[in-house]
């Protein structure tokens, strides 16, 4: 599982795009960061997502249909599909469009792919960074 960071690309609404409206999605990802329908079979329970838009949040679940995927939300039975979803490449720079319960189809850029079990987690490098020196003991 990754959780990937979508936020609002440039379109008429917000001619810069927007980090403060998006999505936080937790998905099922291959090897070449598409979307795996054998992980998400195991460990559908776990992929979800939050929509933040403003102030507001909407959480729901990761739906596979006939139609491709789509987000779920928990307060209704609509599906917002994710267009061309099956192609699509949850990777950073990337771009995914996303056909809101609205009608209207935005565009969304990926800020950010991490393993789901990294979060929460502090992020300690592997191994010393070149150029910072170590802590020197203490001596009492």
């Amino acid at each position: 599982m990754y959780v990937v960071r979508l936020e609002l690309a440039r379109c008429r609404e917000f001619p810069e795009g927007s980090s403060a409206h998006g999505y936080m999605l937790r998905l099922p990802l291959d090897a070449g960061s598409r979307f795996s329908a054998g992980n998400w079979a195991r460990q559908r329970h776990k992929a979800g997502f939050t929509r933040f838009w403003g102030a507001e949040q909407e959480h729901g679940r990761l739906s596979h249909g006939r139609h491709g995927w789509g987000l779920a939300f928990d307060d209704d039975n609509e599906v917002e599909p994710i267009f061309r979803s099956v192609e699509h490449r949850f990777a950073v720079g990337e771009y995914v469009s996303i056909t809101e319960r609205d009608g209207t189809t935005r565009p969304f850029r990926v800020v950010a792919v991490l393993p789901a079990d990294l979060i929460g987690r502090p992020v300690v490098p592997a191994r010393p960074v070149r150029g910072a020196s170590a802590i020197p003991a203490r001596h009492s």
